[in-house]
């Protein structure tokens, strides 16, 4: 049985080849109570969840990481951040029920972009590519080959239940085994879809790398955790001004925000506005 909601690195020492493992359980189905996704639209936010958890683990960052795709097809986007402590959320938008097929049909032309937030709320790193290959993990294999100089392999899983992800790459710098990255990439193309979603980590590799020298870093952990808050709100609404506030309370008659990742609403009515101004101007 695997472990459920976690993120594990391992290296194939003899092979000179890292890689990483995801799965998610509670944090994918908490993800997926949010909204009636479609089942193309659910797989696609399933990769792209197990795709950014895995980008954590191989992107030395403090903050949060983004991974963000824009597209003029069906689904026109898809989100999904994840803090440095394993914290997830993720959303996507679409309009009618996207068609199952390659990456050109659900989301149309459509540019990726990795972006890393640090503590201060600046940008410290953004990437952006355009989106390209049949599926998310052959765009994201693109992006690490123009962006990092780096060959990588990566597989996903996605159910209503849980996904799967698991990342291969080529260390940098000359191998002292030319053939090690081949062969990890052979034996990871063995890999079944069912042996993904139903294999811990440890059987995992034995499956695949039995024959190789492993190392198994502990594994962290990663939960559904939305960061919206009333007091961000309250701060937003502060940034609208007095007379705008007003306006929008005398027009709606509340002031409400429903986090787009998380569903939370947030409302203020005319008193909760008007203690929030009188605050700040003392």
């Amino acid at each position: 049985m695997p472990e459920q909601d976690v993120l594990v690195r391992f290296l194939l020492e003899s092979a000179d080849v890292r890689g990483v493992y995801a799965r998610l359980d509670q944090s994918w189905r908490e993800a997926l109570s949010r909204a009636n996704y479609p089942t193309t639209v659910q797989r696609l936010l399933g990769e792209a969840m197990a795709a950014t958890a895995l980008l954590s683990a191989s992107i030395k960052f403090s903050g949060k990481l983004t991974l963000q795709v824009k597209g003029d097809g069906p689904v026109r986007l898809l989100v999904v951040q994840v803090t440095q402590q394993g914290h997830l959320r993720g959303l996507a938008d679409w309009r009618n029920t996207p068609p199952a097929g390659p990456l050109s049909a659900v989301l149309g032309s459509a540019q990726m972009v990795i972006s890393i937030t640090g503590t201060e709320s600046q940008v410290d790193y953004q990437g952006i590519v355009a989106l390209e290959g049949e599926t998310l993990a052959d765009a994201l294999c693109h992006y690490f080959a123009r962006s990092e100089q780096l060959d990588t392999q990566l597989r996903f899983h996605v159910t209503a239940n849980a996904v799967t992800g698991f990342l291969l790459q080529k260390l940098p710098g000359v191998s002292k085994d030319p053939d090690g990255w081949d062969r990890a990439q052979q034996l990871a193309a063995t890999l079944q879809p069912q042996e993904l979603a139903t294999l811990g980590v440890e059987d995992l590799l034995h499956r695949l790398y039995h024959e190789e020298v492993v190392r198994v870093f502990p594994a962290t952990s990663l939960r559904f955790l939305c960061h919206c808050s009333r007091q961000r709100v309250a701060t937003m609404i502060l940034g609208l001004g007095k007379q705008e506030a007003q306006a929008i309370l005398q027009e709606q008659g509340v002031i409400e925000v429903t986090c787009e990742f998380c569903n939370a609403q947030h409302r203020f009515n005319d008193e909760d506005v008007k203690a929030l101004f009188t605050s700040a101007a003392s």
